[in-house]
């Protein structure tokens, strides 16, 4: 077993199974600890490195080309300090990072993993249900359907239409544009059978996006969710998840019913609902899905 636990977070390998645990300490970024534990198969694993500084240094991980529906969906819309798979080492964890490397580089050549792409997903999404806010409206995904509603900023045509609801197996695909400066961005919903694009303030299936942090750190999460529940960009027929790959924070995934992880999770939520990263709506919804797995 290889660890590294730093002020930033803790990373543990047994040889199969690379653990990321971001730390609730407030320099960690408010995504790092959005999307909580995470587990990285090995052969999810492009390569690793340990880059040193003058004050300790970073490791990194790169994760094949397609194996992470969150990869896929935040590249180029979040800041690196959010990236989740880096760990700030402290200046006297450096020979801990060090060997941490050599393990996972060795368990890369024994185990003959390849750094290509990967034609699945080798990692779940964020469990759902998940709701993204934007400066019109909100979007709930439930793992099978979403649901729109609007706000008071929403354009007249949008508040006609009224809300929205929609199956999964309608959406062919998001699209997620982030705000620019002073232009808006958008998250639009891409339904079967729906040819017509009207701009984002008109379209009752598309968001306007603001360009708020929070509106980031929920789209990022909202937007793998939906992808890892789509299917793969290769060209394979279903998304297929991790083998013991834990849910993220909120709320755990379908299929890990352990109890001291479920009781894990709670903690995870009370603690980001104190710190303000979820709201009240927000907790209660993705404490009573944890609850009922019990």
């Amino acid at each position: 077993m290889a660890e590294v636990m730093v002020r930033d977070g803790t990373w543990t390998f047994d040889g199969e199974i690379l653990r990321i645990v971001p730390s609730r300490d407030r320099g960690v970024h408010k995504l790092r600890q959005l999307l909580g534990e995470v587990a990285v198969p090995l052969a999810a694993v492009a390569g690793i490195a340990y880059e040193p500084g003058k004050k300790g240094g970073r490791l990194r991980l790169r994760l094949r080309e397609g194996a992470d529906p969150f990869t896929q969906a935040s590249r180029g819309r979040i800041s690196d300090s959010a990236y989740p798979y880096q760990l700030a080492v402290d200046a006297g964890r450096t020979g801990a990072a060090e060997y941490f490397v050599d393990e996972v580089r060795n368990a890369l050549v024994i185990e003959q993993v390849p750094d290509g792409p990967s034609n699945r997903y080798l990692m779940p999404g964020p469990g759902v249900p998940l709701t993204v806010g934007a400066g019109d409206g909100t979007a709930t995904f439930d793992g099978e359907s979403f649901r729109i509603e609007w706000n008071w900023a929403v354009e007249g045509a949008k508040k006609s239409a009224g809300s929205q609801q929609f199956p999964l197996k309608d959406l062919l695909g998001l699209e997620w544009i982030p705000s620019v400066g002073l232009e808006n961005g958008h998250l639009r919903f891409n339904l079967r059978g729906s040819v017509h694009k009207l701009a984002p303030k008109h379209d009752p299936h598309c968001l306007v996006l603001w360009g708020l942090e929070k509106e980031t750190r929920t789209a990022a999460l909202f937007v793998a969710a939906v992808l890892a529940r789509l299917p793969h960009p290769s060209g394979a027929a279903e998304p297929q998840p991790a083998l013991d790959a834990p849910a993220p924070a909120a709320p755990a995934a379908a299929g890990d019913d352990d109890p001291d992880a479920l009781l894990r999770r709670l903690r995870e939520l009370g603690d980001l609902h104190r710190d303000g990263v979820l709201t009240e709506e927000e907790f209660t919804v993705a404490k009573q899905a944890l609850l009922r797995r019990f």
